[in-house]
């Protein structure tokens, strides 16, 4: 069971330099991701989505390909790769996994302008290595799955405080 952690920053730039992080850590197998997006409230109210992976140009590229076999069996590739893509691209668009994307926008509405948040769907982690790695680079917890004693250990550490990571 995957553990959500939503985490609210002053700016988009401080947002993505915590996914970073995160992702560095992922890459040393201290944290599983299964989704992270940052949410960014822009001046005029809209809600934007940074996704880490975009489903219309995966659906895209593999239409293209399978369009491409079926095009090539019928002597008509190029037909078969554009009707593929279509296709894919239209099947991507209307699949949606991980993170649901009208709750994002719903808690990032209450977010300042340029305000952003932190959106991590956690599958598995080392929690006391996380934590410490994380301590002290600000931000507030808009809201987790994690039970009450990992959410305040998550608190302190984004403010720095002394003992976070022992939790």
């Amino acid at each position: 069971m995957s553990d959500l952690i939503a985490i609210a920053f002053a700016s988009e730039e401080k947002a993505e330099a915590v996914r970073r992080k995160i992702l560095d850590m992922q890459k040393e197998y201290l944290i599983e991701v299964n989704d992270m997006v940052v949410a960014v409230k822009q001046p005029n109210g809209h809600v934007r989505l940074n996704q880490m992976f975009h489903p219309t140009a995966a659906g895209a590229a593999a239409g293209s390909f399978w369009g491409l076999l079926v095009g090539l069996l019928f002597m008509m590739p190029l037909l078969g790769v554009a009707v593929g893509a279509g296709v894919g691209a239209i099947g991507g668009a209307l699949t949606d996994f991980g993170i649901n994307d009208r709750f994002m926008k719903d808690l990032a509405e209450a977010l300042p302008p340029n305000g952003a948040a932190l959106f991590v769907l956690v599958r598995k982690m080392t929690t006391d290595k996380v934590l410490a790695d994380l301590k002290g680079v600000g931000g507030t917890v808009l809201k987790t799955s994690l039970d009450l004693s990992k959410e305040a250990a998550l608190r302190d550490a984004l403010a720095g405080e002394i003992g976070a990571a022992a939790g």
